[in-house]
Parts: structure tokens; sequence; C-alpha cells
């Protein structure tokens, strides 16, 4: 019973299979003969991997036995390893090619291309180290290193893509025709992309600003956190991230506080007419030289300085340097002296003058009662005498 009806399924999915071949105009394919050729094909297929997995085991491990006990290490055979299963693999990959009964062009064209890629690939490798070296070598930026690396990249990648096309009988020249055509078009499309993207490779060769350094662009202060082809990005005090596009970093006015080292702080300061300046510096300047932040070398010593006579204070102008990397917390510093200075005056008793007002008034003969002591008595007199 189950063999009659295993035949019944077996000539029906024959039939399926007939009906399939007729829709698609092969009638005459032996469908049997076909499952047969693909389970060799594959059976083949597999073979030929683990022939090659066979080979490639052994000289992996001939490869470290020669490399593995080298004086540079591991990289050698690392490298070497890696080229290895290149090679065997494009080997798999033609043989497979062959198997399928893949053209003489494409067996030479595949064989072609991949060498070709290979040879690309390390010659990128070896530029890359070599331009790594060079630029750590002369301590360039490294967002411009990564510039450099990436142009390498792109120009590499551009030329092996060309020459691979190349060994299938691309027509190259048409192919890079149609892209420059294209590219125009995406030019015409994305001009302010293309705008921020070539500023960005301007402030990257000019470096008005690095990594790490405070600036304040396009009415922005902050720190410089990354250079992108597109935008500059800035951390604030507030600890937001700002992203500025490159065009108009490249087209404001740009302030660097920490390109030429310290910074310099000045705090504004008031004192009465009747105070004395040296008796204010005495008491100001072992409070400027006592915070932790600021220099006090031989060249940037704190100073006290006279700045105007003003209306109703001497003005005085307190300046200390502190160091590039406490630029950020520039304002904290400030506070902090304002406040210790305010204390100091306040306990030499050195007055800090504030605002008065003096009022003069001509004939006013409505306030008289109350400006003239003399009319308020009388009139205080009159009004006891009415009572009685």
């Amino acid at each position: 019973m189950a063999t009659s009806s295993f035949t019944l399924l077996w000539e029906q999915f024959q039939e399926s299979l007939q009906d399939t071949s007729n829709a698609l105009g092969m009638s005459e394919l032996n469908w049997q003969e076909f499952a047969v050729m693909v389970v060799g094909q594959l059976l083949v297929s597999v073979m030929i991997l683990l022939l090659f997995g066979i080979l490639y085991w052994l000289l992996a491990s001939l490869l470290k036995l020669l490399l593995g006990r080298s004086r540079y290490g591991e990289r050698p055979f690392i490298a070497a390893r890696m080229v290895l299963r290149y090679l065997l693999g494009l080997a798999v990959v033609i043989a497979i090619l062959a198997q399928y009964n893949a053209t003489d062009g494409v067996l030479k064209g595949a064989a072609r291309a991949g060498l070709m890629a290979l040879a690309f690939y390390v010659l990128w490798v070896l530029l890359s180290r070599g331009l790594t070296s060079n630029l750590s070598r002369h301590h360039i930026d490294s967002s411009l290193e990564q510039l450099c690396k990436n142009t390498l990249s792109v120009a590499l990648v551009a030329m092996g893509t060309i020459t691979v096309l190349a060994q299938f009988g691309f027509d190259v020249l048409s192919i890079v025709a149609g892209l420059g055509i294209v590219g125009i078009a995406v030019g015409f499309a994305a001009q302010s992309t293309l705008a921020n993207f070539i500023a960005g490779i301007t402030l990257l060769i000019e470096r008005p600003f690095r990594i790490g350094d405070w600036v304040k662009i396009h009415g922005e202060e902050g720190r410089v956190v990354r250079i992108a082809f597109r935008t500059t990005r800035l951390r604030t005090r507030d600890n937001v991230f700002t992203m500025i596009p490159n065009e108009r970093v490249a087209t404001s006015d740009i302030v660097n506080f920490s390109v030429e080292g310290p910074t310099r702080i000045r705090i504004p300061l008031g004192i009465a007419y009747k105070e004395s300046v040296a008796h204010a510096r005495e008491v100001i300047m072992p409070l400027l030289s006592a915070h932790p932040m600021v220099i006090t070398n031989e060249q940037m010593q704190p100073r006290i300085q006279l700045r105007e006579l003003a209306d109703s204070s001497l003005n005085l102008s307190a300046q200390v340097w502190v160091n590039s990397k406490d630029v950020e917390v520039k304002g904290r510093i400030s506070c902090e002296l304002l406040e210790s200075i305010k204390q100091g005056l306040d306990e030499a008793g050195i007055e800090m003058p504030f605002p008065h007002l003096q009022l003069f008034i001509d004939e006013a003969k409505g306030l008289e009662p109350w400006l003239n002591p003399e009319f308020r008595q009388s009139t205080a007199g009159k009004n006891s005498d009415i009572e009685h």
C-alpha cells in the first residue's frame, strides 16, 4: 500500500515537471539526466573545495614553520596567510567556473581581475602605512591624516575598479564619461554639500584650529571635538554639541583661544576716590596669586592696573593668565577671583562705590512745611492755640 502511494506521488511529480518543461519550451529535457548532472556537478564542486582546503592547511602549516618565529613577530605570518587564502580562494572560483563550462575569456578575465585586485590591495596597504608613518613623524593633525588616508583609498579604489572592469572587456572610457556626466548633475543638485566639503578640505589644510582647541566660531564658543568633511562640531560649556557647516566656518571670524598657549583674563573693579590704589593692589595681588589655576611665573605675573578715572570711582583691572586647557572654565575662575577680591577689600576696609543720586529742588513752595523747621514750629503753635 505504501509502495503504491509512493509510486503515485512520483508519477504526479514527473507529470508536473513535464508540464513545466512544456510551458518553458523545454519539452525535450530529460529531468532525470538533468538532476543527475546537477548532483554530479555539486559533488565535483565539493571535492574541489575539500582539495583546496587540504592544500591550504598544508601550506599554512608550512608558512607557520617558516615565519612563525620571525623577529618581527606574527605580522609576516598573518600577511602571508592572508595572501595564500586569497590566492587559493581565487583558484577555487576559477576551478568551479571551469567545472560549469565557463568560456576561456571569462576564466582568463577572472584570473587577471583577481590578481589585479590583490596587487591594488597590497599597494594600498604599503602606501597607507608609509603615509601614516611619515605624517606621524611630522606631527600632522589627526584630521588631516584621515583626509590623506581617505583620498588615497578613494583614488586606489577608483583605479582598481577601472582596471578590474577592463579585464572583462568593458569600455572603460564610456563608463568614465558617463560617471562624469552623472557627477556634474549631482554637483548641481548638491551645491551646498559640495561647498561644505570643499570648505572642510580647506580647513583641514589651513588648520586655523585643531581638535581640542577652544574657539569661537559664528557666535558659538566651545571646544572642537571633530572636524568632518561637511561640519565642524563644538562642545560648549553647557555640554551642548553644536554642528556648524564648514562653509559658514570658512567665511566667518574664527577666534582661537588655545593656539598660542595661555590666555589672559581681565576682571574690572572699582574703588572709591578716597582709597589708595597701592593699598588696594597690596590686598588684591595675594588673592590672585593664591588661585590654583592662575599662572604665577616671571613672564605672566598677575597685575592690577588703574584703567580709568570715572565719575564716582577709580576703575581698576585685575589681569591673570590661565593655561589653554583651563580656558573652558575661565568664567568660573573669574567668579571665584571676584568673590575673593570682594571679601578681601571688605576686610581691609576699602570702599567699593555704588551709584548715588542727589536731588536739588528750587522754589518748591508746596514742600516748605516739610523742608523748613521754623515754619513747622510756627504752624504747630497756631494749631495748639486753636485747640485751647
